[in-house]
């Protein structure tokens, strides 16, 4: 266990009014468009990681008095599909359902605002998650069509770099960083290879969900069911050689490719969160508990140097020191942006993505955030350590950073 200063060691300390995490679950990350869930809409993944939630939870779907979901893409921003899942995975009509969209950050921004609610006593138990099946919506709906001219014309920078392509972003930090394609492609190798191996030692398999979902089967030309087992994104094996040959998407001169980006990807989420008073009542133990979010802002043509300021945001918000923390959960968007923010912060990278991140699990944006929550607390399960902070990049120049306490 950590030794921890004497104002870090007040997050240590219990009350009965804690939000305290019962589970923390996700589905297998699949490559859009040809993985397990090409042919699957995103309430089909969703579905079974809520019930999994639940179980877990040692819980009945009745007990979740709301549910929040983190989506970006979807149709009618999930609000009502998703509810008619919630529905169908057997919740009741008084389990109330809202989605969030804060990008990439969308399902830790559900988990915080669960965690709030019970927090100021509008509810005892909720749940909180994220899903995104880039297969079916990514495209168009990742960039605004119907844009007002007005802010098409704006002679404000910053308001008309809301709209540029993240690729090019990623090449804005490591230009202005100076992160090189050596480095990145070096980190993309290095996350496949954490990635291979925990996969290979069964790390992920705390945090995993089995999910079936209907997939065309190309003989018959009709939609059967097909189960997802495991993340099928990783590449065991990779070189620097291979990696190295990649062509630059965003201009000859970039740096950013395929291969030290993240993976567009489909996947859900799933946490179920409650009231330390609520669970004790019950003899439920806790997973560990959620301590606080800090949101920090920045410049939206280098989006992915936000958790540079959301880190230390929220540092100082809970009163820890970078030497208190055991594990980061830092999404992986680019190679340069990860890098940009390992430097700045100077982050021991041992303690950052242990079991490899989105490079080499993919990115399934509305799920990513309670996805690094739930690999999170399988590490500091597996390494019997104590706190964990779950931090990424945002769309539009934000950066999203939370910590979590693991208690069991």
């Amino acid at each position: 266990m950590a030794t921890f200063n004497r104002v870090a060691r007040k997050v240590l300390q219990k009350s009965p009014n804690d939000v305290v995490l019962l589970s923390a679950v996700r589905s297998p990350i699949n490559r859009s468009f040809k993985g397990g869930y090409k042919d699957a809409h995103p309430e089909d993944i969703l579905m079974p990681v809520m019930q999994a939630a639940v179980q877990r939870a040692k819980i009945e779907p009745k007990d979740v008095n709301d549910a929040m979901i983190g989506n970006v893409l979807a149709e009618l921003g999930f609000a009502k599909t998703g509810r008619m899942a919630l529905n169908h995975a057997g919740f009741p009509n008084s389990t109330t359902f809202h989605t969030v969209n804060r990008q990439c950050s969308s399902s830790l921004q559900a988990i915080t605002h669960v965690s709030h609610a019970i927090m100021v006593g509008q509810i005892d138990v909720g749940l909180a998650g994220g899903v995104e099946s880039m297969s079916r919506n990514y495209g168009s709906r990742g960039v605004p069509t119907d844009v007002s001219p007005t802010l098409l014309g704006s002679t404000v920078k910053d308001a008309r770099d809301c709209l540029m392509p993240m690729g090019i972003t990623s090449e804005n930090v490591a230009k202005r960083y100076n992160v090189d394609r050596k480095s990145q492609d070096e980190y993309a190798v290095r996350s496949h290879a954490r990635a291979s191996q925990a996969q290979k030692d069964g790390r992920f398999d705390w945090e995993i969900v089995p999910v079936k979902v209907p997939r065309m089967d190309e003989a018959s030309g009709q939609l059967t069911g097909y189960e997802v087992t495991i993340d099928d994104g990783i590449r065991h094996g990779l070189t620097f050689e291979k990696v190295s040959t990649l062509k630059p998407v965003f201009g000859e001169d970039g740096k950013s490719t395929a291969g030290n980006s993240s993976q567009i990807s489909d996947g859900a989420s799933s946490t179920i969160l409650a009231r330390r008073s609520w669970a004790e009542e019950r003899g439920l133990k806790p997973l560990g508990r959620f301590i606080g979010t800090q949101i920090s802002g920045c410049a939206p043509d280098e989006m992915g140097i936000g958790p540079i300021y959301a880190i230390p945001a929220l540092l100082r918000y809970t009163g820890t020191d970078l030497k208190d923390i055991d594990i980061i959960e830092l999404n992986e968007a680019f190679a340069s942006q990860t890098l940009a923010c390992i430097r700045s912060l100077g982050l021991d990278e041992d303690k950052v993505n242990p079991n490899g991140g989105a490079i080499a699990l993919g990115h399934p944006t509305g799920a990513t955030g309670a996805r690094q929550t739930a690999t999170l607390f399988a590490e500091l399960l597996r390494q019997d350590k104590e706190l964990g902070i779950v931090s990424m990049c945002a769309s539009t120049g934000q950066g999203v950073a939370s910590l979590f306490v693991r208690e069991s």
